[in-house]
């Protein structure tokens, strides 16, 4: 009998919730559990609607519908944020943890109700067993949130709600239910925060501006996308007028809007302050040289490889290992900034993020002159998880690695670091996609020769990955004094296996998944 895949995923992440909760139990510990076992049971009836093609909208082929691994995320993120601001004595970011872990409960509960609305017949042990989740979670959310939160949670709902019925029908096979809960869940709850703070306040002078820079960068981003899917249905956009009108509309938008926006956030004009921040050191400067430096060696890559097919067959595809090059430039990206400045690293993230969003319009929308050029070359590294009209593969691996890096809670940070494991939070997206999941892949791929059961990953694979890991984090050790493991060892090393033993099984985006499980894990 063979073991089937999503059993084996839903173990190792009711392992991780379970040591997590052992490390910070809390009033919400029971419920983040109800949650879990409701999961389990939902994830099964996401995937048999999405296999007999039952479900609302069109969702990712060949994969599970991954709602357990993704809907404990959120709650586990705040949970574990929550251990870290009590410790340092921040009573307000230790309530904003509080409303995260509840958004992440109630976001899932919603993904919940779906499905049992759907499916037919009904599911009478699944509806028992969601009411029985959802009536703990409600009730410990009268007894621990305030009117306010509660109203903040609701809203992040609502936004939820609106995105998921517009993207998902836009963009239909992009995104698994688990995906589309992880990603459409993070952009309400980063849309309703600014919102919230464009609207207390009209800035403070004396704020850092860095923040504010990925929130308005994201609502930029997704206004502009879903303005243009909808107009474009009413008109050809691969025409030269309406390839003009897409740049004009984008020109309009970053500075009529967001830079307007991010003045009144942060009361300093953003174009000067980012000359100011950028020319600040000199090893700013190095480190954007060295940027650019590794910037034109993957366009190299591109460009070798479009070479091939050019000589070739037409219908050549980069090989796993070469994919792999671009998680090693990764690596060599993130390792220098995060070691010699994080902030210039945070900033650099958010505007590559941007570049990129931007370029995936223009492919997607055939816009000229970059549009067709930018198809013809992407189509070389697409892979099974690349099966609806949006190339994401890409993007995902850029935040996977700087999501740590975003998340990394400066106010419950000590003024020497975060200590024992939680050094090694801002290298989580490193660690996990640069390192293991590269290792993994070509070891596996090459030299590998026993697959774990029900799977293609192979057991060489996922040694080989853990172990380069702890090499790197030794590596890490050494270049970065602000890193001090103190008696946590133990805790990184079981962290890393059961994140690499996660990437073995699941089906879902790991270059999304696995930063985020590893930095939770870490962050405790």
């Amino acid at each position: 009998m063979q073991l089937d895949p999503v059993l084996v995923e839903s173990a190792v992440v009711v392992s991780m919730v379970i040591c997590i909760h052992c490390a910070v139990w809390n009033q919400l510990s029971w419920c983040c559990i109800a949650l879990a076992v409701q999961g389990f049971y939902v994830q099964h009836k996401w995937d048999r609607l999405i296999r007999t093609g039952a479900a609302v909208f069109q969702f990712r082929p060949s994969a599970n519908s991954g709602v357990l691994p993704a809907s404990m995320v959120l709650p586990l993120l705040g949970l574990a944020l929550r251990g870290r601001c009590i410790a340092v004595g921040n009573v307000y970011m230790e309530r904003f943890a509080m409303v995260i872990t509840v958004i992440g409960m109630i976001l899932a509960l919603f993904l919940s109700l779906i499905v049992l609305g759907i499916t037919r017949p009904v599911p009478t042990n699944t509806c028992v067993i969601a009411g029985i989740a959802g009536s703990a979670i409600l009730y410990t959310v009268k007894q621990t949130l305030t009117v306010s939160e509660v109203i903040e949670v609701l809203e992040v709902l609502l936004i939820f709600v609106y995105l998921s019925l517009i993207l998902l029908y836009l963009l239909p096979r992009c995104f698994t239910p688990g995906e589309a809960l992880l990603i459409l869940g993070g952009i309400s709850f980063i849309i309703n925060q600014l919102i919230k703070r464009s609207l207390a306040s009209s800035g403070n002078a004396n704020a850092d501006p860095l923040p504010y820079f990925l929130p308005v960068a994201v609502l930029g981003l997704v206004l502009l996308g879903i303005f243009f899917a909808l107009l474009f249905v009413f008109m050809e956009p691969e025409t030269w007028s309406a390839s003009l009108f897409f740049h004009t509309m984008t020109a309009v938008l970053g500075l009529g809007l967001l830079v307007p926006w991010l003045s009144l956030l942060t009361q300093h004009h953003p174009i000067t302050w980012l000359m100011h921040f950028i020319t600040e050191t000199n090893t700013r400067l190095w480190l954007i040289g060295f940027w650019a430096a590794l910037l034109l060696l993957a366009v190299a890559v591109v460009m070798h490889q479009n070479s091939h097919r050019s000589a070739g067959s037409k219908k050549h595809q980069a090989s796993t290992s070469v994919r792999k090059y671009f998680h090693l430039l990764t690596v060599l990206t993130f390792a220098p900034g995060l070691a010699l400045d994080r902030p210039l690293l945070h900033l650099a993230a958010v505007g590559c993020l941007s570049v990129l969003l931007l370029l995936e319009f223009v492919r997607y929308f055939h816009i000229r002159p970059l549009g067709a050029p930018l198809r013809c070359l992407l189509t070389l590294f697409l892979d099974e998880r690349d099966s609806g009209p949006l190339i994401l593969t890409h993007i995902y691996l850029l935040l996977g690695v700087a999501l740590p890096v975003w998340l990394t809670p400066a106010s419950c940070t000590p003024n020497g670091g975060l200590g024992g494991a939680g050094g090694l939070v801002p290298y989580a997206g490193v660690l996990a996609v640069g390192v293991g999941d590269t290792v993994a892949s070509v070891f596996g791929s090459t030299v590998g020769e026993i697959h774990w059961p029900g799977t293609k990953k192979t057991f060489e694979g996922t040694a080989t990955s853990v172990f380069a890991q702890i090499i790197a984090v030794v590596v890490f050790l050494i270049a970065d004094s602000s890193i001090n493991l103190n008696a946590s060892y133990s805790w990184v090393v079981g962290s890393i296996t059961m994140v690499a033993m996660l990437e073995a099984y699941t089906s879902q985006i790991d270059n999304l998944l696995l930063p985020l499980y590893l930095y939770i894990l870490l962050l405790l």
